[in-house]
C-alpha cells in the first residue's frame, strides 16, 4: 500500500507573503495556481474599459448609497477556509462591502456582486470554469464571461442555466443590477 504525500494548503498570508515577481498568482481552495504575468491584448484592455464605463454609468444613476465599480484585476479573498484569493477584470461591489474595504488594502475580504472575466488569448477552459465555480460557490451573485473575439458575453447565476447573449442583443442586469441595461455590441466598439 502506497501513501501519496498531501501538499500543504496555502494561506491567505503565505499568498501575501510571496515575492512580486512578475507571476500572476491565484489561491482557489488553498492550492496556488501560477501562470506568467498575462499579456493582454488591445481588444481585452478596449473591452474591459467598455464593460467598466457603461457598469459606472449605471451605478452613478442609482440612489446613494451606490456600490462601487473596479477594475484592472481587482484582488477579492473570496473564502479563507480553504483560502481562496482572484483578481477580477471588472467587478461592481455592494455600498456596504466598499465601505468596509479601506483603500489601503490589498484584498477586499468579501464577494462582489457581479465578476466579469474578459477572456485573453492565454485563458485556458479548466481555469475559467475553475474560477466560474469559485465566483458561484462564494456569494457572486452574478457572473459575465466576456469572448471580446466572439463578440458575446455568457451570464451566470448560481443554480440556474446560463444565458448566452450575442452582439445583437441586449444585456440586462435585473434583478443584480437593477435598470442595468447595454447593447452587447457596445462593449466591443473602439
Amino acid at each position: 500500500m502506497s501513501t501519496a504525500a498531501i501538499e500543504p494548503k496555502m494561506t491567505v498570508e503565505d499568498l501575501l507573503a510571496m515575492p512580486d515577481d512578475g507571476i500572476d498568482r491565484d489561491l482557489i481552495r488553498g492550492r496556488i495556481r501560477e501562470r506568467p504575468m498575462t499579456r493582454r491584448y488591445r481588444r481585452h484592455a478596449r473591452t474591459t474599459t467598455n464593460l467598466a464605463a457603461v457598469l459606472k454609468q449605471w451605478k452613478d444613476q442609482l440612489n446613494p448609497p451606490a456600490g462601487e465599480v473596479l477594475t484592472g484585476d481587482a484582488a477579492f479573498c473570496l473564502d479563507r477556509d480553504p483560502a481562496s484569493t482572484v483578481g477580477i477584470d471588472v467587478a461592481y461591489v455592494s455600498a456596504e462591502l466598499a465601505k468596509h474595504a479601506p483603500d489601503d488594502v490589498f484584498l477586499i475580504e468579501g464577494a462582489p456582486i457581479l465578476a466579469v472575466e474578459v477572456l485573453s488569448p492565454s485563458d485556458t477552459h479548466e481555469g475559467v470554469v475553475e474560477k466560474l465555480e469559485l465566483y458561484l460557490g462564494s456569494g457572486v451573485a452574478v457572473v459575465w464571461i466576456v469572448d471580446p473575439d466572439l463578440r458575446n458575453v455568457t451570464v451566470y447565476r448560481p443554480g440556474q442555466i446560463e444565458t448566452l447573449f450575442a452582439a445583437s442583443q441586449e444585456l440586462a442586469g435585473d434583478p443584480e443590477l437593477p435598470g442595468f441595461r447595454v447593447r452587447v455590441s457596445d462593449l466591443f466598439l473602439p
